[in-house]
């Protein structure tokens, strides 16, 4: 299934991915090794190029220590080959264990060298700051990262869950200092959760040229429109724990939404909620996952869907 992907660029890096990001947090979770290897062979043969991962994907699971995406898509990379027709990005930060979190020097270098490992690969594309450490100054953090790009371990930085202050005071830092900025943000974003991001933090990226790499783009699957009511949360191991939540008057106004455009496209909602968030200007790419390859070949044809202004305006609207 070859779709008609435009390249896009990561904020003002040579960086360049097509507008969905595979979100990897299900490799070695709840995709097996031989359902992530169809899942990465599937997008990259559809035209996709970009694998978001993380240090602490999946230490919430019984048994794990973190460590288990990055070592499922380093075995997929060391069968498969091709590791320059493929956008790598990783993170480092979030609590592995007690002492083993945050973005002091030490701390970054010992786990890209433990990501790179994981990875089978001598360098990272984008590695990000997964959260911000205001006990660390950020000229400390990102002379950490200059030093790792001059040794050429790391191409591009970014950053994920920053706020606008911060993310503000963190690239006035890098222009200040002459080190590298942080190119692209990961923001929690999808047409529930919106709050968080439009306004002050949408406007700086926009007006920075920082790229933007949401995350929860689906809302952990209630954008799928496969949760209709309580009844449907036992579908998915994250049903009860995240989709409840959203099973509120305004998730059955965005519901009515997409299914009114799925009514009138042939759209699934799946497709709709993507492409409004490639309708959004500050968007560069959605990270989205998938657990079978019917499933991803769906969410990737969100890529050809082109939402006119009314279904944006009525989306925009229903989740106001």
């Amino acid at each position: 299934m070859e779709i008609t992907v435009d390249k896009r660029k990561l904020g003002a890096s040579q960086l360049a991915i097509a507008p969905i990001m595979f979100g990897g947090n299900v490799f070695g979770w709840t995709a097996d090794e031989a359902t992530s290897f169809a899942l990465l062979d599937a997008f990259v043969a559809a035209g996709f190029n970009a694998i978001d991962t993380a240090d602490v994907y999946s230490v919430w699971v019984p048994g794990h220590t973190g460590g288990e995406s990055e070592a499922t898509i380093g075995r997929w990379l060391k069968a498969r080959g091709g590791r320059d027709k493929v956008v790598i990005a990783t993170k480092v930060g979030m609590e592995m264990a007690p002492d083993r979190q945050g973005l002091k020097s030490d701390y970054i270098r010992a786990s890209v060298e433990a990501s790179l490992k994981r990875l089978q690969t001598d360098y990272i594309d984008l590695y990000q700051s997964h959260k911000d450490d205001e006990t660390v100054p950020l000229a400390d953090t990102l002379g950490t990262y200059a030093r790792l790009i001059e040794e050429g371990k790391v191409r591009v930085i970014g950053a994920s869950n920053y706020e606008a202050p911060r993310l503000a005071e963190a690239l006035a830092v890098a222009k200040h200092h002459n080190l590298p900025r942080y190119e692209t943000l990961q923001p929690e974003y999808n047409l529930y959760d919106r709050a968080k991001f439009e306004g002050p933090l949408a406007e700086l990226c926009l007006a920075e040229n920082i790229g933007v790499i949401n995350y929860f783009s689906l809302a952990s699957g209630f954008l799928t429109g496969k949760y209709r009511g309580e009844a449907d949360l036992s579908k998915s191991v994250r049903g009860p724990r995240r989709v409840k939540a959203y099973l509120d008057d305004k998730g059955h106004r965005i519901l009515a939404a997409m299914d009114a455009i799925a009514a009138r496209t042939g759209a699934t909602p799946t497709q709709i909620a993507i492409a409004w968030l490639l309708a959004k200007p500050a968007v560069t790419a959605p990270i989205a996952s998938a657990t079978s390859v019917t499933q991803l070949d769906e969410l990737l044809k969100a890529a050809d869907l082109k939402l006119d202004a009314e279904a944006v305006a009525a989306l925009d609207q229903a989740g106001a």
